[in-house]
């Protein structure tokens, strides 16, 4: 049986936090946010279990949360970062040019990063997302740190929420005013 430390495991307790949020959200009809299934087809299916043992995927992934909060169209991605430099390979050029698009279309998208070494979130705003990937793109660093991070997007849990990202969320909204 995988530990909590293995790869295997990277990412789904935060995961299962998100949805935890996200239903929390919904009861209270705060927000309406669904994970985005990653498309598979099946190659080998055990016949005795009905369960698939080798697939692969259909096409790349966009974002892996999409909804409406209050009216307003957001889709995120969630990353977990166990040191204080996240590398920017962790993020694909399919899911910036995705992202880049729903803002046109009149979205909201960004980030939601759990630095697990500091026990705290953040939510990275598509707008501070690309001054880094174009640094990059232009020979610069292939990653940021914790330190070029805005302040006033970090946040813990609290009030009985897990993941609580719409205080940041309002907090985007209003820059963008």
């Amino acid at each position: 049986m995988p530990t909590w430390n293995s790869r295997g495991l990277r990412g789904s307790t935060l995961e299962e936090y998100i949805n935890r949020t996200n239903e929390k959200y919904m009861a209270h009809h705060l927000a309406l946010i669904q994970k985005v299934p990653t498309p598979i087809t099946p190659v080998n299916i055990d016949h005795d279990t009905r369960q698939i043992t080798l697939a692969y995927f259909e096409q790349k992934s966009t974002v892996d949360y999409i909804g409406v909060v209050q009216g307003i169209p957001v889709c995120f991605d969630a990353k977990e970062c166990r040191t204080d430099t996240f590398p920017l390979q962790n993020i694909h050029a399919h899911q910036v040019s995705f992202m880049q698009e729903f803002e046109r279309q009149g979205g909201v998208a960004f980030f939601l990063i759990f630095y697990a070494g500091r026990d705290i979130f953040y939510y990275l705003r598509l707008d501070k997302l690309t001054e880094f990937w174009e640094r990059a793109q232009s020979g610069g660093r292939k990653s940021f740190r914790y330190e070029e991070l805005e302040e006033e997007f970090f946040f813990r849990s609290g009030n009985g929420v897990l993941v609580p990202y719409l205080d940041a969320l309002q907090k985007d909204l209003m820059r963008k005013d």
